[in-house]
């Protein structure tokens, strides 16, 4: 990839990111009824690595498209639908790579979305965290834990922590730490983050956090150094 065709946003991995979704505009996508704020991305203006929050307006759809390195998606408010089903708020979906879709909303929809993200042979999921097949359990320092990606054969462990007003946590991981938070208000090392803001953390540098007011983070661990960036 040319210099020239690469485009970057909060490339630097080695620097800790805090980035507000309130602090954001919404740009328009390509397709009509689509906007996105984003929190990263690396590569060709519309085919790079990515991290965003997207919204679809009611009755927007995306034309057909595949996902080289797969693709996962949140659902925050609303419907996501596609060939695979209508995937309601608390959704989360994994594709890998060589997945195609053309996703919709009848009714409009918000989602975190990680693209090149999920590469190779990895399991296709579609779960309901908030349904009955969702295992929640207790967590190491509190609050409650959903494991979503887990996997020996991968070096990210990916997880959805529930926690009460007032509880303290430390952060880290050797090969990077991201977090997503979905609602709730959490402080960071004196920064605070309101819902939808997006945290990265460099490869084994530890932060501390407490929680403001009760909170639900996605959370990835040891997927940093996979990042594109400088």
């Amino acid at each position: 990839m040319s210099e020239a065709a690469v485009d970057e946003l909060n490339a630097d991995l080695g620097t800790r990111l805090i980035a507000r979704a309130s602090e954001m505009e919404w740009v328009t996508s390509p397709a009509g009824g689509v906007e996105r704020k984003r929190y990263h991305r690396f590569g060709p203006p519309e085919s790079g690595q990515v991290t965003s929050l997207v919204r679809y307006l009611p009755g927007a759809r995306f034309p057909n498209h595949p996902h080289p390195e797969g693709e996962e998606i949140l659902v925050l408010e609303g419907t996501f639908s596609d060939a695979r089903g209508d995937w309601r708020a608390g959704s989360w979906l994994a594709n890998p790579e060589g997945f195609e879709h053309a996703p919709w909303s009848d009714e409009g929809c918000l989602i975190f979305v990680k693209l090149r993200q999920y590469p190779g042979a990895r399991p296709q999921a579609g779960l309901d965290t908030n349904g009955p097949e969702a295992r929640w359990q207790r967590g190491a320092q509190a609050g409650e834990v959903l494991r979503l990606l887990d996997d020996g054969r991968f070096p990210e462990r990916i997880t959805l922590e529930r926690f009460p007003a007032g509880a303290e946590l430390a952060l880290y991981a050797a090969r990077g730490l991201e977090a997503f938070l979905v609602e709730g208000l959490v402080e960071v090392d004196g920064e605070l983050l309101d819902p939808c803001s997006f945290l990265r953390l460099p490869a084994g540098e530890p932060a501390r956090a407490r929680v403001r007011e009760d909170a639900l983070l996605w959370i990835k661990r040891d997927g940093v150094a996979a990042l594109r960036g400088r």
